[in-house]
């Protein structure tokens, strides 16, 4: 009876929105940021919307005529699969350089994985344009360095354009994008590795475990959530890379034949002005970014109903 009574003598808890209120300051703006220019593009891919809608000419409403005229371009799909490609392989040798490199990070010494550490920073915090000035300079097909050391080495290289052949185009633009990508890479999973335990590595390595057995069996199951989340990131980072190809582009190779998504937006927008087939593809590029991240998403939702 005492208990009973104590139980009905504890007030009820009030619940506060004072934190939701908070929160709506931030929400607005996220969706005046983000929404507003999604709302715009889908509105415009269902307009035809050109260089006449720019000085406020009415835009003719159009349906999905620009998604079905899309959907017939063989030149569509052709950069489709060229910038599936360009984004698969660059990310996964972003991140096997990245994990080599934060697995060194862990073995060895501090001063030499400060000084490591720095130069990656140094690596990561210069800006696109100046990395790509130097970046083209370097693979200049007349007085590059590159061509330079490869003749010097006997190689037949002495006037090879590196950007007018496709594939050693995206051979130099990957080049670079895993250069300017793997310091993001590195700092992520060398934060994770610093997690794994090191008494449990050392029971491993005591019961006779090898390094590749303790790195797969152990370290990566750990540090898997990082992995995927980076992994993810790159991804989609890979899939809109713009400022590299654009500048390569400009610096000397034919679009039409290195034109991976985000440079053929730019093309059918600013160059074209056919803003609303740009904003089509646009609208193609979310739901194919979405339908690569769903994966991911849908582990993230069974691990938290888990």
């Amino acid at each position: 009876m005492t208990t009973t009574n104590t139980r009905l003598a504890v007030p009820r808890r009030r619940r506060s929105f004072a934190p939701y209120a908070l929160l709506v300051p931030s929400v607005v703006v996220l969706v005046l940021a983000l929404g507003y220019p999604l709302v715009w593009q889908l509105v415009t891919s269902l307009q035809q919307f050109g260089l006449s809608q720019q000085f406020g000419q009415p835009a003719p409403f159009v349906g999905l005529d620009n998604y079905i005229r899309l959907a017939t371009d063989p030149y569509l799909w052709t950069v489709v699969g060229r910038s599936l490609i360009f984004c698969f392989v660059v990310a996964a040798v972003t991140m096997a350089i990245g994990t080599l490199l934060a697995l060194l990070m862990r073995a060895i010494p501090n001063a030499v994985r400060i000084m490591l550490q720095i130069a990656l920073l140094l690596a990561w915090a210069m800006p696109v344009v100046a990395a790509m000035t130097v970046w083209t300079w370097l693979f200049d097909w007349r007085r590059g360095v590159v061509n330079w050391l490869l003749s010097a080495a006997g190689l037949p290289f002495q006037q090879h354009n590196w950007l007018q052949n496709p594939l050693s185009f995206f051979m130099v633009a990957g080049l670079i994008v895993v250069w300017m990508s793997v310091p993001f890479v590195a700092f992520s999973l060398y934060a994770g590795l610093t997690q794994v335990p090191e008494d449990v590595l050392e029971a491993a390595q005591v019961d006779g475990a090898t390094p590749s057995q303790r790195f797969w069996r152990i370290t990566v199951p750990i540090i898997r959530p990082v992995i995927s989340i980076v992994l993810l990131l790159q991804v989609i980072w890979d899939l809109r890379v713009f400022t590299q190809i654009k500048v390569l582009q400009d610096s000397g190779s034919i679009a039409s034949e290195t034109n991976l998504l985000g440079t053929y937006i730019y093309q059918l927008g600013a160059g074209s002005s056919d803003f609303g087939t740009a904003s089509a593809v646009s609208i193609f590029v979310l739901i194919l970014t979405i339908a690569l991240s769903w994966a991911y998403v849908r582990t993230m939702l069974k691990e938290d109903k888990a």
